[in-house]
C-alpha cells in the first residue's frame, strides 16, 4: 500500500507545474478525501482530534435543513486555475445542487470552519480569505482553543470581498441570519 508521503512525493515528482483541475478529478476519492489543493499544489490534512469531529458533527446537525444541504468535510472547489480545492469542516449549500456536481461558492451559502490547535493560520487567515475573495457570504469559524467554545461570525463586506464580523457568541447563542439557530455552544463539546 502507497502511503500518503510516497504519494505526494510521487505528485511532485510527476506534476511540478501543479495539480490542474482534470488530474485532481482523476485522482480516486480516497486520495482527494486527503487532501487540499492550493494553487495547483498539495495540501496535506492532518486526522482532526476527536473532540474537533465531535463538535464538527454536533453544529453540522443544528445547521440541518429542508432547504439546505449540509455536509461535512466536502470539497469547495473555489477555483479551477490554478486549482484551489478545499475542504470546509461544514459547507451548507443549496439542496437541489445535483449530487455528482462540482461544489462551488455561488452554490453556498455558509461555510465553516471548526478551529483547533493545529489549524490556527490556515482557520483564521488563509481560508477565510479564499472564501471572501471567492464571494461565499457568511463564513463562521467555531474556536476550541479554551474549555467554552467561542462561535465567530462574519459577513462578506460591501464591495471589498473582505468579511466583517457581525457576531462573537459564547454560550446560549440565538442567531437569524443566514439561517435560524438556537444553540447552546457548550454542548458541542
Amino acid at each position: 500500500m502507497i502511503t500518503l508521503e510516497d504519494w505526494v512525493n510521487h505528485w511532485v515528482a510527476h506534476f511540478p507545474d501543479g495539480l490542474s483541475a482534470g488530474d485532481y478529478d482523476a485522482l480516486p476519492e480516497e486520495r482527494r478525501r486527503r487532501i487540499e489543493v492550493v494553487d495547483g499544489g498539495v495540501v496535506t490534512r492532518l486526522d482532526p482530534p476527536r473532540f474537533h469531529q465531535r463538535a464538527t458533527r454536533r453544529l453540522a446537525n443544528h445547521l440541518d435543513g429542508a432547504r439546505y444541504a449540509v455536509d461535512t468535510d466536502v470539497e469547495l472547489r473555489l477555483r479551477d486555475v490554478p486549482l484551489l480545492s478545499r475542504r470546509p469542516d461544514i459547507a451548507v449549500y443549496e439542496a437541489a445542487l445535483p449530487v455528482d456536481s462540482v461544489l462551488r461558492p455561488e452554490h453556498c451559502l455558509l461555510v465553516v470552519e471548526v478551529m483547533s490547535p493545529q489549524s490556527i493560520s490556515m482557520d483564521q487567515i488563509a481560508k477565510p480569505a479564499e472564501y471572501a475573495a471567492a464571494g461565499i457570504e457568511h463564513f463562521w469559524r467555531l474556536e476550541l482553543l479554551d474549555s467554552s467554545p467561542v462561535l465567530y461570525r462574519y459577513r462578506l463586506g460591501p464591495g471589498d470581498r473582505a468579511y466583517v464580523l457581525v457576531g462573537k457568541d459564547t454560550g446560549l447563542v440565538t442567531v437569524t441570519d443566514p439561517l435560524s439557530l438556537r444553540i447552546d455552544l457548550d454542548d458541542l463539546y
